[in-house]
């Protein structure tokens, strides 16, 4: 069993802690860390969690082996950073960072410490994207060409406040909350991406953010990709992988398509899983020595700077290309 303690209890944090705690035999909660304590005391009494505001202190704690951070993106760096210096091993949400030198820079410094980094992608759990990865790589398909993804998640506006509704730590529209998640699920299948070209139609805010964005993608190995999403539309998930000979779609978290040429549509079903308790236990595993954490750094810098990049372009209306 794993100690870990978590940074951040927002609505997100909440909801990493209730995935696991009573539940898991890998990974429990022992300590929160929080900025102002009185909000989160009666959340944290009730999860038998001890409180506090010291994120130094509870770093000297021998008895805290992990760091889950679900806190603003912005501190996501300087906390892996310092935690790693510490020896703890680190779980952090998405984005990991804001540009690619401080998702390298936090990665060099679980590198450096040795310890695991997880990053929570929970969309990577689910039996259709595992399926769709599993597809994709398998040759089936041909040679890859071309990627589409749309996600649209109306809590990208239902939870807009706070620093959520900011730029320092939100900037892109819903891209840091939603657009990230099909960034990762396009890395995962065809690596990093060497050209963005985003546009974004915005419309007044009443009183939140109503905008629609469309980004088109070139990757490092010739792969073209759409990504699509709506801030203001109920939960879509969509991912398509097109291949010289095939294609495999997921639509949602439990149903695939698998076609190709000349045979009939294939459809799978898949149980519905508890992805954030499935990725917490997979980083409870590498942090006891069992497999590594299935996104990879490497995987985790390209997904940064396809976003740094895909903002750059939403800020100037041209094509950027990915920091190298």
């Amino acid at each position: 069993m794993i100690n870990a303690a978590i940074v951040g209890l927002g609505r997100w944090g909440k909801n990493l802690v209730n995935s696991v705690q009573g539940k898991s035999s890998k990974l429990r909660f022992v300590q929160c860390v929080v900025r102002r304590p009185e909000p989160a005391r009666e959340f944290a009494t009730q999860q038998g969690l001890e409180l506090s505001t010291d994120f130094e202190r509870m770093l000297r704690d021998p008895r805290i082996q992990a760091v889950v951070l679900a806190t603003p993106h912005s501190l996501h760096t300087p906390q892996i950073v310092a935690a790693a210096a510490a020896g703890k091993a680190v779980f952090c949400e998405k984005p990991l960072a804001l540009n690619k030198a401080d998702a390298e820079l936090a990665v060099q410094a679980c590198g450096r410490a040795g310890v695991p980094l997880g990053l929570g992608h929970d969309k990577r759990f689910w039996g259709s994207m595992h399926e769709l990865r599993r597809v994709a790589a398998s040759g089936d398909l041909g040679d890859i060409l071309h990627l589409e993804g749309h996600f649209s998640n109306e809590s990208t506006r239902r939870y807009y406040e706070g620093w959520r509704g900011g730029d320092q730590d939100a900037p892109g529209g819903g891209l840091t909350a939603t657009g990230i998640h099909i960034l990762d699920a396009f890395v995962a299948v065809a690596g990093s991406v060497h050209t963005v070209h985003a546009h974004v139609i915005s419309h007044p805010p009443a009183p939140e953010p109503v905008d629609t964005l469309s980004v088109f993608l070139e990757f490092s190995n010739k792969v073209s990709g759409v990504l699509c999403g709506v801030r203001t539309t109920p939960q879509y998930w969509r991912v398509h992988v097109f291949g010289k000979e095939g294609s495999v779609e997921a639509m949602g978290p439990n149903h695939l398509t698998v076609r190709k040429t000349n045979a009939q549509p294939e459809n799978f079903t898949f149980e519905p899983v508890d992805s954030l308790r499935l990725e917490l236990e997979t980083f409870a595993d590498a942090v006891a020595g069992g497999a590594a954490y299935p996104i990879t750094p490497q995987q985790m810098i390209d997904g940064v700077a396809a976003l740094e990049a895909t903002i750059r372009s939403m800020e100037s209306g041209g094509k950027v290309a990915v920091a190298p």
